[in-house]
């Protein structure tokens, strides 16, 4: 029996405010290309995607208007002011063949340089599970700063993460705890800490590092460098 597809949710109605500008940093030009297009390009290559569902700022004047990468839809829809109310969103408006029993990716628009080989192996990892996402242990000395920038303390580095994207959960227990999470007006940074808050534990599945998401205009020439040397 073959493998079942998943669709992924891309949540990009964000502004990107540490880029600066006018121009929401999705849409900036990277190797020649908006940002988000190298991203959306490189999910739909993998052969695990069913489609893609892209969540927009409300009349959004830059969105390409794409409909199809690689032969497999690009659905859209109206996202909000948080991340949450952007995966909620797409969440909401997958096709209704996707059941709540169904496994969902949600991955950032500024993380271009995602491995097809990391996405295959969340799938197949996480979807043994209750889900997961891609990270990666921390390897750096960790300092606790206080309001004038000065290291007043040295934390401990052991089990703690990174977290990137893909993440990767069941369509309905994930709106579930999205929707619980901004009741209890809790603010989620990802997906995985409104799973945390309804009980679940994620897998954390090891990525390559270099699956950076795009943050300053520092970060473009970077991503520009390794989008040459991953796949």
């Amino acid at each position: 029996m073959s493998a079942p597809l998943l669709w992924c949710v891309v949540p990009a109605a964000g502004r990107g405010a540490r880029v600066g500008g006018d121009c929401p940093k999705q849409y900036l030009p990277l190797a020649g290309r908006p940002l988000i297009l190298h991203t959306l390009e490189r999910l739909a290559a993998h052969p695990r995607i069913a489609g893609l569902l892209v969540t927009l700022a409300a009349a959004d004047p830059h969105w390409p208007g794409i409909d199809a990468l690689h032969g497999k839809p690009v659905l859209t829809a109206v996202g909000g002011a948080e991340r949450s109310d952007s995966v909620l969103a797409g969440l909401t408006a997958l096709p209704a063949a996707v059941s709540a029993a169904d496994f969902v990716l949600v991955h950032d628009a500024a993380r271009p340089c995602v491995r097809q080989a990391d996405i295959g192996r969340l799938i197949e990892l996480a979807t043994a599970t209750d889900g997961g996402l891609l990270g990666a242990p921390l390897r750096d000395t960790l300092k606790r700063a206080d309001a004038s920038a000065r290291s007043r303390a040295t934390e401990a580095r052991d089990e703690r993460w990174r977290a990137f994207t893909p993440q990767l959960f069941r369509r309905g227990e994930l709106a579930a705890a999205l929707r619980d999470a901004a009741q209890r007006g809790h603010k989620v940074s990802d997906e995985a800490m409104a799973m945390e808050l309804a009980g679940f534990a994620p897998l954390l599945v090891e990525g390559a590092e270099d699956n950076i998401k795009v943050t300053t205009a520092a970060d473009f020439a970077l991503a520009e460098f390794l989008l040459t040397r991953t796949a």
